[in-house]
């Protein structure tokens, strides 16, 4: 059962920041007890020594993405985000990576609400495969959040958004109790509109996490937003911190710096201004449309995620411009060439994406220019530097004026850096610190951090995905049980886990290629027809290696003599053999491993 507590009046709504008002609220706890719709008991436990507050990451620990973190207390569980990841170099034909929830699995029915902290995909991604699997449970957040978690939830399965139980967060006093759980929220900084830090109360330990956030500063350096508020909460507190920029010592640039540095680039383009950045980017896109508009200029967007977030925040008042500042993609060549702005997705250098079709000639409206101004206004997620580099490397052979965040700042981080993370910990003053969000080897940063400012070692921990973390009225403990963590693979409609044949096959093939053998029998002697036919893919050109197909051509027809397909135990067996010495002929011949298919047909 949720029990919204309602907020006084005289608080601006959560969509509207308000930089000057101090972001400061008192805790209100409630002494209301709500029924458990399961067990007919309150869902506030005895608080005995059997009362123990478990926490478990289920992804998010030792990555960048698949945030998805379980709070549990006694009967009550509580979910933080349903985050995706994306596919690794080694992971071919895999869309996307999304947690593991084998341990909820039982326990659907004691899931009071899932709350998301904002609308990037490492947090919500997930939602529409995870939410339906757990049985629709309800889902809390902001305006925005709520509304991509919506249109995703459409785009997996038409009509399944109507079966979602929706709880939007209004202001930031509000309060919800959610089973044993009393939640509240605070104001947080972040790269995206609507997102929120989240206060998890229970009877042994006060949660602190303020999902991804960034330290945005004023012009003498102070921070905008006040935390000493969340120092002041039940103690014994516990700071769950992503710690994404944990090993970030450069200074964090301003958004007016930013602004200035976008608007220069923009007004004085000789010719077309071509910008890539992440489609949640909603503020800096919206501020993009508002600086053009009054430049006199048009702006077309491209890319389809990049459309549907820009209309889903102009339906919330998140963004506004004039009806004929933005054109259509197909419009862009009927403006004087200074007077365009085109937006669009692909700054990663997604393959599929809009900039990528762009750079390799194939968009179907706009084609590079020398005079056109590339600005990529977005940051390197973990693990795509190749990739943005081969797309930096593509652009300059097209076009002089290529302006990235290494020469020029056009872009400001959505995760605090060190800096900020010593900050944060001294303001909240947390009895237990959990780096979160991030790598390992970046929690085991920010977890130096800590203990450097004052937190004792003991109470530091960082866990591994599935490592389940305890706190009695006594003490916290990071204990060595683990639930199932292990990666869970999206592969267009086909869901599966992370010993799937089908993907180390592919890794197989990608590495080495592929031997088809095709063997011709009779089907009354088991007497070969003609000579075996052999295909090779990835594995080695065949017109070039004729002798090498050839003794392989020899063994398979030998080995066919020596054992008749009719006289054999079962087809099976054949295969097998033929795959096995030939797999150890051809890797003493080449010193690869192709990945070998026999195939035997009886006529």
């Amino acid at each position: 059962m949720v029990t919204r507590k309602k907020a006084p009046s005289g608080k601006p709504p959560l969509g509207q920041t308000n930089h000057k008002q101090k972001n400061t609220h008192r805790w209100k706890s409630s002494n209301k007890k709500s029924p458990s719709s399961q067990s007919g008991r309150s869902n506030r436990p005895d608080n005995n020594s059997q009362d123990k507050l478990k926490i478990i990451p289920l992804g998010g620990c030792e990555e960048v993405g698949r945030n998805m973190t379980v709070f549990e207390y006694n009967q009550d569980i509580i979910i933080l985000d349903m985050g995706i990841q994306f596919p690794e170099e080694d992971m071919p034909g895999i869309d996307y990576i999304i947690p593991n929830i084998n341990y909820l699995k039982g326990k659907e029915k004691n899931i009071r609400g899932v709350i998301f902290s904002h609308g990037h995909l490492d947090h919500i991604g997930a939602a529409p495969i995870l939410l339906e699997k757990l049985g629709n449970p309800p889902i809390i957040g902001r305006d925005l959040t709520i509304a991509m978690i919506k249109h995703r939830q459409e785009d997996y399965k038409n009509g399944s958004a109507k079966k979602l139980k929706t709880i939007l967060i209004k202001n930031l006093k509000d309060r919800l109790r959610l089973g044993a759980f009393d939640v509240g929220f605070f104001q947080i900084e972040h790269s995206i509109v609507d997102a929120v830090g989240l206060i998890l109360k229970t009877p042994v330990a006060t949660v602190i996490h303020p999902g991804d956030w960034t330290m945005e500063k004023d012009k003498r350096g102070k921070p905008i937003l006040d935390y000493s508020h969340l120092a002041r909460l039940p103690k014994p507190t516990v700071l769950m911190l992503e710690s994404l920029g944990a090993i970030d010592v450069r200074p964090s640039a301003s958004s007016e710096e930013m602004k200035k540095n976008l608007s220069d680039l923009i007004a004085n383009a000789p010719g077309r201004v071509i910008i890539g950045t992440f489609s949640s980017q909603i503020e800096r896109i919206g501020w993009i449309i508002e600086s053009a508009q009054k430049l006199g200029k048009k702006v077309a967007i491209d890319g389809y995620s990049m459309k549907m977030n820009v209309d889903i925040a102009k339906q919330l008042g998140y963004i506004k411009f004039r009806p004929d500042t933005l054109i259509k993609t197909e419009k862009v060549s009927d403006y004087p060439e200074n007077k365009i702005v085109f937006l669009c997705t692909g700054a990663q250098g997604e393959g599929n994406a809009v900039l990528s079709r762009i750079i390799e000639g194939q968009h179907r409206h706009l084609k590079l220019k020398k005079n056109d101004t590339v600005i990529l206004s977005s940051s390197i997620i973990p693990g795509n530097e190749r990739t943005i580099q081969r797309l930096k490397d593509n652009l300059y052979r097209q076009c002089d004026n290529v302006i990235h965040g290494n020469i020029m700042d056009i872009h400001v981080s959505g995760h605090g850096n060190r800096e900020d993370i010593i900050y944060m910990i001294k303001t909240v003053r947390p009895n237990y610190f959990i780096p979160a969000y991030a790598n390992h080897y970046m929690l085991k940063e920010a977890a130096k951090l800590a203990k450097q400012v004052g937190v004792k070692p003991q109470n530091i921990f960082v866990p591994d995905n599935g490592q389940v973390i305890e706190f009695d009225k006594r003490s916290g403990n990071l204990t060595n049980r683990r639930v199932p963590a292990d990666y869970v693979f999206v592969d267009g409609l086909g869901i599966t886990d992370s010993n799937n044949v089908v993907l180390r096959d592919r890794q197989m093939m990608a590495e080495d290629g592929m031997l088809v053998v095709i063997a011709t029998v009779n089907a009354r002697t088991g007497d070969l027809i003609h000579n075996p036919d052999i295909i090779s893919r990835g594995f080695v050109y065949m017109k070039e290696n004729k002798k090498l197909i050839e003794m392989t051509r020899q063994r398979i027809k030998k080995m066919l003599k020596d054992n008749n397909p009719l006289t054999a135990p079962d087809e099976q067996y054949l295969k097998d053999m033929i795959r096995n010495e030939i797999g150890k002929f051809l890797y003493q011949k080449t010193e690869k491993r192709p990945m070998i298919l026999p195939v035997i047909i009886e006529v």
